[in-house]
C-alpha cells in the first residue's frame, strides 16, 4: 500500500518541479522585460500622451500635461514599464504555460489549441491601436472640448450673443492634464478594446468545447445587440460617434465568431464522420448555413 502511495506521489512531484521551473522562466522573462521596457518609458508616456496632445494643439493650446506630485512621474514610468514589460514577455510566458499544458494533450488538441494562443495577442494588439488611434483621439476631444461646448449651448439657446468685455469676464475653467489621470484613462481603454476583440477567440474556443453553437449564436443576435450597446454606453464617452464605432466593430466581430463556429462545427462533422461516429439521433441533422438563415426568415414570417 505504501509502495502505490509512493509510486502516485512520483508524478505529481514531478510535474510540481516542472511548474516550478516554467515560473521561474517566466519571471525572469518579465523582469528582464520590465527593465528594458523602463529604459524606454518615457517614449511610451509620450506616444500614449500624443492623442492628448494632438487635441490641445487643434485647440491652440499649448501641448503639455502637469505633475501633481513629486513622486508622480517616476510611479508613472514604474506602471509603464510594468504593464509594457509583460506585454513584451507574453511570448515566453505563452511558451512557458504551452510547455507545461502541451504534454498533457493529444495531438488533435495541441493543434487546435496553438492557434489561438497565437491569435489571442495579436488580437490584443489590433484592438489595443484601434483604442489609441481611433477611440482616444475622439474621447479626449470629446471631454477637453465640453467645457467650451456648454457656454456655446447655453448662448445658442438664448440667442445672446457672447460678451468678452473684460468686465464681464467670468470664471473660465482651463484644462491642465495630470498625467497620471490621462494614462489612466488611455490604458482603460486599451484594455477596454483589447478584451473585445478577443471576442472571436472567445466564442470559437466554446464552440470547440460545445458549449455554443452557430444556430444558439444566430438566435441570440438580438440579445447580443443590447449588449454591445450597453457596452459601448459603458467604456465609451457619451459621444454618438465613438459609441457607434464601436457597435459596429464589436458587432462585426459577433459576425466573424458566428462564422468560425459554424466552420468549427463542419470541422467536426466531417471529422465525425470519416470516423463513422457520426450519429444524426445525437448529433442532429447536418445543416448549412444558408438552411440556418433560411429557418431564421421562416420563423420571422
Amino acid at each position: 500500500m505504501i509502495d502505490e502511495v509512493e509510486e502516485s506521489s512520483a508524478p505529481l512531484i514531478e510535474h510540481l518541479k516542472e511548474l516550478r521551473t516554467r515560473i521561474i522562466r517566466s519571471v525572469l522573462a518579465f523582469v528582464v522585460a520590465m527593465v528594458l521596457v523602463f529604459i524606454v518609458a518615457e517614449a511610451i508616456l509620450e506616444f500614449l500622451a500624443e492623442p492628448i496632445a494632438d487635441v490641445l494643439r487643434a485647440r491652440g493650446e499649448n501641448p503639455q500635461l502637469i505633475f501633481t506630485a513629486p513622486q508622480e512621474k517616476f510611479f508613472i514610468l514604474i506602471r509603464i514599464s510594468f504593464v509594457g514589460g509583460f506585454a513584451l514577455s507574453f511570448p515566453v510566458i505563452g511558451y512557458q504555460l504551452w510547455r507545461f499544458v502541451a504534454p498533457g494533450l493529444y495531438k488533435s488538441e495541441q493543434s487546435a489549441f496553438l492557434p489561438f494562443l497565437i491569435a489571442s495577442p495579436l488580437l490584443f494588439l489590433l484592438g489595443a491601436a484601434f483604442a489609441h488611434y481611433v477611440v482616444t483621439p475622439l474621447a479626449m476631444n470629446f471631454f477637453i472640448g465640453f467645457s467650451d461646448a456648454i457656454p456655446a449651448l447655453a448662448n445658442l439657446i438664448t440667442g445672446a450673443a457672447p460678451d468678452v468685455s473684460p468686465e464681464s469676464q467670468e470664471l473660465r475653467t482651463v484644462f491642465l492634464g495630470s498625467v497620471r489621470e490621462s494614462l489612466d484613462l488611455s490604458l482603460k481603454f486599451i484594455f477596454a478594446f483589447g478584451l473585445c476583440f478577443q471576442l472571436p477567440v472567445l466564442l470559437t474556443l466554446m464552440g470547440k468545447a460545445g458549449i455554443v453553437s452557430a444556430r444558439g449564436l444566430r438566435e441570440m443576435r438580438k440579445y447580443a445587440v443590447v449588449g454591445i450597446l450597453v457596452l459601448a454606453a459603458l467604456v465609451t464617452p457619451p459621444d454618438v460617434v465613438t459609441q457607434l464605432i464601436l457597435f459596429t466593430v464589436v458587432y462585426g466581430l459577433y459576425e466573424v465568431s458566428i462564422q468560425l463556429v459554424a466552420q468549427v462545427e463542419r470541422s467536426r462533422e466531417k471529422r465525425l464522420k470519416a470516423e463513422g461516429l457520426w450519429d444524426e439521433d445525437i448529433h442532429g441533422e447536418p445543416k448549412d448555413d444558408d438552411d440556418d438563415e433560411g429557418d431564421e426568415d421562416t420563423q420571422t414570417s
